[in-house]
């Protein structure tokens, strides 16, 4: 009885533990989020509305990327940006203790990854020529994509700020991994706003 009674406790002890452990997004950080989600991709969607192929197509030098190519570049980004930096902070256990490891804050990263002062070549399987399907195609898959992040965003209790993801400009929680996916897609369509920009940019 007295063994039995120790147990109850421990699994007590345990249960609380766990769920201490969990802290869910506060009502502003979701909505924050969520908000930040639609702007960005709202933005390209509305970048892209109503230009031809020849549009789509046009490159300003032999350097740049196309806007197609860079619609190509963020539909391979926005699935392998949630898989490797923010699925896999979630199949990790919530450790506060690794907080200080977190060196930029939110604006931070929004602003960092948004900006198009420095440019850094993409890594090899983000190359655009990866996703060979039609246009059409392509940003049917984006918006796929974004879309499910968003319902996820709009739900989940996970603990985002006490999971880690270990990325080319530093350690992020798995919130500011999904404001870096996000703030990407705001860079990207700089870029294709700059080739639109372009004296040579097909009128139609």
């Amino acid at each position: 009885m007295r063994t039995k009674f120790f147990t109850l406790i421990l699994m007590s002890v345990f249960l609380y533990g766990t769920a201490q452990a969990q802290t869910p997004m506060t009502k502003e950080e979701r909505s924050s989020v969520v908000k930040y989600l639609n702007e960005t991709s709202d933005y390209m969607m509305k970048t892209l509305k109503g230009l031809s192929a020849e549009q789509l197509n046009f490159k300003p030098n032999a350097e740049s990327w196309s806007i197609d190519e860079c619609l190509r570049h963020l539909a391979i980004s926005e699935a392998s940006i949630w898989g490797a930096f923010v699925e896999a902070a979630l199949a990790t256990d919530p450790d506060p203790s690794k907080r200080s490891e977190v060196k930029a804050t939110d604006e931070q990263v929004m602003a960092g990854i948004e900006s198009r002062e420095q440019r850094v070549k993409t890594f090899a399987p983000f190359e655009p020529q990866n996703k060979v399907e039609d246009f059409k195609t392509v940003l049917k898959e984006f918006k796929t994509l974004r879309g499910q992040h968003i319902k996820w965003a709009k739900k989940t209790d996970e603990d985002l700020r006490n999971r880690y993801a270990t990325t080319p400009i530093g350690v992020m929680d798995a919130y500011q991994a999904i404001l870096f996916m996000s703030g990407h897609v705001k860079r990207h369509t700089d870029q294709m706003k700059e080739v639109m920009a372009s004296p040579n940019f097909p009128s139609k």
